[in-house]
């Protein structure tokens, strides 16, 4: 399994990538045109040598080595919130207060705010159902941080993650249900179409910008505020080991929460270790058979590779990767190189665990 950067010619496996994720995945939208633009975008991105915090687009693919297919995508935008607003609404408790009467209220309240204006975004993480097997989404994941980690000043130093809120086995969100009896009568197979194409018009002009008392709400709707989808439990555990927290934000459409981390203290941005290659020219059987899972990458931009490569905790401990010749071609190494490791854990995610995402980020299905 290679990670590299996406290309034009991926542009199909996308479209169908696109197709099977459904609705709620609004990072990639089953339009070519779309999808082709979002290409050109991050082929711009890994090329820029610009580090001024821009809005940059880095989409990922996850090819099979053997037969070159492409198994999932992921990605990361840098500048999020910069040239187009992040909506979000923020809960909290307001509390009213009468001296007079001696009377004291506190009620849980929806603002609608924009409060994400310059951010490190995590997205477009999918692993296609056909090629789910271990270390897969792990390494679809974690790949993330380790590019971090190497090029950081590319980066802003607040980084988000979107999470899926609650919806039906059909994909309908309670949450979403009353705010479209009372506000926007749109499914929500439609507003999340219209999010993922940019077009976010109707916030300003239908979304209500004064505060919803929540006890006012749907029960249903009420109790999914801040919840995240069942197949999004397990992919909230681990963005909470690397340090990310839910400050209030959750999505306007299906009230799924958002979670934030100073970029340089996510824990894989702080454990992926820097280390020189070494290249044997035969593979060692028994770590292929018995040796810990280890996120590898090279230090490159455009010609960005990594690979999950096993290998002995005492090798690690000691700053040195061993790499067979087969290896080192396909990450685009020579003897002597630098790299990238990264540690995946003893328990990699068991093979079929690997779901489907929402409109930003990563949800496993356990």
């Amino acid at each position: 399994m290679i990670i590299r950067p996406v290309r034009h010619d991926d542009l199909n496996d996308l479209y169908e990538i696109a197709c099977e994720s459904g609705p709620g995945f609004t990072s990639l939208m089953p339009d070519k045109d779309r999808l082709s633009r979002k290409i050109e975008g991050s082929i711009r991105s890994f090329r820029s040598q610009a580090v001024d915090h821009s809005e940059q687009r880095y989409l990922f693919v996850l090819e099979e080595g053997t037969s070159g297919q492409i198994m999932g995508t992921t990605g990361i935008t840098s500048g999020t919130g910069r040239s187009q607003p992040l909506y979000h609404f923020r809960h909290s408790t307001l509390t009213h207060h009468s001296r007079e009467l001696g009377l004291r209220r506190s009620v849980g309240a929806l603002t609608r705010c924009v409060h994400y204006r310059n951010c490190t975004e995590f997205c477009s993480l999918y692993l296609r159902p056909a090629f789910r097997r271990a270390n897969a989404g792990k390494l679809l994941s974690k790949v993330r941080f380790a590019f971090i980690a190497q090029h950081l000043d590319r980066f802003p130093n607040l980084a988000i993650a979107q999470m899926r809120g609650v919806a039906d086995e059909h994909g309908q969100s309670p949450f979403w249900d009353w705010l479209r009896d009372h506000f926007i009568d749109l499914d929500f197979s439609q507003v999340t179409q219209l999010a993922g194409a940019g077009s976010l018009d109707f916030v300003e002009d239908l979304m209500p910008s004064l505060p919803l008392y929540t006890h006012l709400m749907s029960n249903p709707a009420r109790a999914v505020i801040g919840q995240v989808h069942p197949d999004t439990r397990p992919a909230l555990a681990m963005l909470k080991a690397e340090g990310f927290r839910h400050r209030g934000m959750v999505d306007l459409f299906d009230a799924g929460p958002t979670v934030e981390c100073r970029t340089d203290n996510i824990r894989s941005v702080r454990e992926a270790a820097l280390m020189s290659a070494e290249i044997s020219t035969t593979e060692n059987q028994h770590l292929i058979d018995t040796g810990r899972p280890v996120l590898v990458t090279n230090i490159g931009l455009e010609d960005f590779r990594a690979m999950v490569v096993n290998t002995d905790t005492h090798a690690l401990a000691s700053g040195r990767i061993e790499l067979s010749t087969k290896q080192a071609d396909a990450l685009g190494l020579s003897v002597g190189a630098s790299i990238r490791t990264l540690p995946l854990g003893q328990q990699a995610i068991p093979a079929a665990s690997i779901h489907v995402t929402d409109s930003a980020e990563v949800h496993y299905a356990l």
